[in-house]
């Protein structure tokens, strides 16, 4: 599967869009506004670690928990971090916050 990034400063619509979607099948083309690349979200303080799992990693998981796919709390196609790590739906994501009582807690979440 080819992967591709769009630039812009102004919202794709239209034809254009309808033109993107046409190489859908061979392209996976993810659109970006300049306005939302001046600043790096994952670098952000209030930003949790994410790490996304291979297939082998998502499977150890929900084997480990006992966890069917929809039993994972979700995380949005069109999320920032989702967009950002150019995911798509079914991959899994772990979430490694800093918690002052733990030390470190940590969740994970499903593309949908």
């Amino acid at each position: 599967m080819n992967r591709g990034i769009i630039v812009s400063d102004i919202p794709i619509v239209g034809q254009a869009r309808t033109a993107i979607a046409t190489l859908a099948p061979t392209y996976i083309f993810e659109s970006f506004q300049t306005s939302e690349l001046l600043v790096d979200i994952t670098e952000h303080e209030l930003v949790p670690e994410h790490v996304v799992l291979t297939d082998d990693q998502k499977k150890q998981v929900l084997k480990r928990y006992n966890l069917k796919e929809t039993q994972l709390p979700r995380m949005m196609l069109e999320d920032p971090i989702s967009r950002y790590y150019g995911l798509h739906r079914g991959q899994v994501v772990k979430i490694i916050r800093i918690s002052e009582t733990a030390g470190r807690y940590v969740t994970y979440r499903i593309v949908m």
